[in-house]
Order: structure tokens, then sequence, then C-alpha cells
């Protein structure tokens, strides 16, 4: 017989550990199901990350983030959350991808995994945004020297490497990569580095840009990929360069096939935000709920960790207020 629980929660991320904490104190039986390690998406940052807001914003289950600088970086939130895991003792089974939540004639969600299949009368997913990597499309895109996740600087030590992008990742992987000795290139689609990089941040790529360490093409992008070259259509001309690596950090986006296959409705047209009520955080799959980044579609600056953590609140208290009627 499969186990039955009260709600099930799809993401391990830190929205949905909140999900997690809100439904141990209102005693529902839940469980979190997360397709890799616990808070997967943090694991995957840059190791040298800093993240852009404050450690009391990045709090959930009211349990203080306590950092030695103001803005934590990427191994202490993993700490943190890793902490606020065990302190809670939560219900958690890790690398075990949701595969199916299909709604039964019973009432309940039948909820098929890689490991297992569960029954749930309610479903909540917090899967983020960071798993869909967007594509350029171009010619090359699928050889081994392009990436579109970035992690370690000194893997690019003595590289030419071209960082694609004017984001918060784009400008951090084009400093850091320069200083440890790659020669860097920045292909900005913009006119400008856009204005959501990091204050502390930007006066450096700027200044590194001006002094000629990092070379840069706005107004610009890539047109092909060579085992040795890539191809930049710039407003004057197309171009040829030299280059080991590409960094496309071009952003994420939700994993919009797995919400179809959940049933949730999505507008084609953009920012394709996914069918929900604000008010209760519901989609239109009674009993199924959205929480955190995924909520916002293609628009990923509207949800962090800090505004979505009231998620978890607004939904165990719609589910419970359901299970009391």
């Amino acid at each position: 017989m499969k186990k039955r629980f009260d709600v099930i929660i799809i993401g391990g991320g830190p929205i949905g550990l909140a999900n997690a904490i809100e439904a141990k104190k209102a005693g529902l039986s839940y469980v979190v199901l997360e397709k890799g390690c616990l808070v997967n998406s943090l694991y995957n940052y840059p190791v040298n990350m800093t993240f852009f807001s404050t450690s009391e914003k990045l709090e959930i289950g009211n349990i203080p983030f306590v950092t030695t600088s103001p803005k934590p970086k990427r191994a202490e939130a993993l700490e943190y959350y890793r902490r606020i895991y065990t302190t809670f003792d939560l219900n958690v089974h890790l690398f075990e991808e949701v595969l199916s939540a299909d709604k039964g004639n019973i009432g309940f969600f039948d909820v098929k995994t890689t490991k297992a299949s569960y029954e749930a009368a309610h479903v909540i997913v917090a899967t983020g945004f960071y798993d869909v990597p967007t594509l350029l499309n171009i010619p090359g895109e699928n050889l081994p020297k392009v990436r579109h996740y970035y992690n370690d600087p000194h893997f690019y030590a003595g590289q030419h490497v071209v960082v694609i992008g004017a984001s918060n990742s784009s400008i951090d992987a084009a400093l850091e990569t320069y200083r440890k000795g790659a020669q860097v290139t920045l292909v900005i689609r913009a006119a400008e580095i856009s204005p959501r990089v990091k204050y502390w941040v930007r006066p450096d790529i700027e200044n590194r840009i001006a002094g000629g360490e990092i070379n840069v093409f706005y107004n610009s992008q890539l047109t092909a990929i060579t085992e040795t070259e890539v191809e930049i259509k710039t407003p004057m001309d197309k171009i040829r360069i030299q280059n080991d690596f590409v960094l496309a950090l071009t952003g994420y986006r939700p994993n919009f096939a797995l919400l179809k296959k959940l049933g949730i409705t999505i507008p084609n047209e953009s920012p394709c935000i996914p069918n929900h009520d604000p008010n209760t955080m519901e989609t239109n799959i009674k009993n199924m709920y959205l929480a955190g980044v995924v909520c916002g579609g293609f628009n990923t600056h509207l949800w962090f960790i800090e505004n979505s953590r009231i998620h978890a609140k607004i939904i165990i208290a719609a589910i419970t207020e359901k299970l009391g009627a």
C-alpha cells in the first residue's frame, strides 16, 4: 500500500524547507521530495558567491542566520539550511525526482518518483527556476567548451574565456576568472551593464573595462561557436576571436515541462506566470499550490527567498482551513 501524506512538497530548497517547517508545526504529515542534494540550487551556485540579501532576510523557521559579514556567502548558506534540516528533523527524501502527480478519483494525488509512489491530499510545488538554462540556439552550443553554469574560477586560468550576459552571475564570473589569469571578453546584448548588478560589484567591473583588463562588446551577441573561436555580431560587423571556453550565463527558467505535466496551466505569452491565486497560492488544480520563485515564470527577478518565505505560511494556512472546514 502506498504511503499517504497530508502534504507532499516538491523541491528541497529554502522555500520547500520553509513549507515543511510550517506543515510540521501544523501537525500535518508531509514529505519533501528533492531530485538532487539538499538546497540543490544553492549547492550549484558559484563557490565564491556572495548573496545580495543580508543574512536575516534568508532566515526560515525563526532560526537566526548568523554570519561574520552582513552578506552571507554560499558556504554559509549551505551550512545554515543544513542546520535547519537537522534542527527541525525534517522528512526530506533526497535524490528522488518527481515524475508525475495525477489527481485520482478518490481525491488524492498519485505521486510517482524515480524511487517510489505516494498519495497526498495536497501538493506544493517549490521547484525554483535554476534547473533549465536559457539556450543561445546557435551553432556550436553543444560543444563541451560551452557551460551554462559557472562554479570555480581556477579552472579557467590561462584560457580565453567569453562570458555572455550582463547580470550578477555573468559579471561575477568575468571578474573572478580574470583574477585567476583568464583573458576575458564580455558579450552583452544591451548597451550597458544591468542596473541590477550588485552595487559593490559595479565599480569593479566598470574599472576593469575602462582599464582594458576585461574586453567588452555591447549591443552584441554570439552567432557561432567553434572549437577554437567564437563569432560575435557587433553593431559594426561580425568578428571572430580566439576562444577556449564560453560561459553562457544567459539566465534560467522554471521547469515549465514539469508544471504542465502536473496540469498547471501556463499562458503562452511571456512572462508565462503559472496559474495560481496569490491569496492562497493554489493553482488551477484543486489542492495543488505554488511556492517561491517558480511563481514568477520568466520574471525570475520578482521572487527571492526573502520575499517568498511568506508563501509557506499562506499555503499551510489555506490547507489547514480546508481540513478544518
